[in-house]
């Protein structure tokens, strides 16, 4: 059966870097949209950066510049490189999957994705 499972959450200071990483196992990333997605208490769970089977990154605009998602497709591995990072990207950060990309092309709306990691607890202290 399909599992996720995030690592690599922490605690740092304001400007400083973590890298998430995801395993996924009983599938494969070539038939899916992989994502990172995060919520804070209190708000919506929002896309983070997706990407997709043919290596198409997509990154939301609160992260662009700063975090950098990618892929090793054949270990089925996913990874988040966050760096710079700012008190309001305190969240916990989930993996996703999308079983069912249109096209190939993989959305940040977090509907679409139909298996979810447990959840890593990310923050960013001032």
């Amino acid at each position: 059966q399909v599992q996720l499972l995030e690592s690599g959450g922490g605690s740092v200071q304001v400007g400083g870097s973590l890298r998430l990483s995801c395993t996924g196992t009983g599938f494969s990333f070539n038939n899916a949209c992989m994502g990172w997605f995060r919520q804070s208490p209190g708000k919506e769970r929002e896309g983070v950066a997706v990407i997709g089977s043919r290596n198409q990154p997509t990154h939301a605009d609160s992260v662009k510049g700063r975090f950098s998602i990618s892929q090793e497709s054949a270990k089925n591995k996913l990874f988040l490189q966050m760096n710079n990072l700012k008190p309001e990207d305190t969240a916990i950060y989930y993996c996703a999957a999308d079983f069912s990309p249109s096209w190939g092309v993989c959305t940040l709306a977090d509907r679409w994705y139909s298996s979810w990691g447990q959840g890593t607890q990310v923050t960013a202290s001032s």
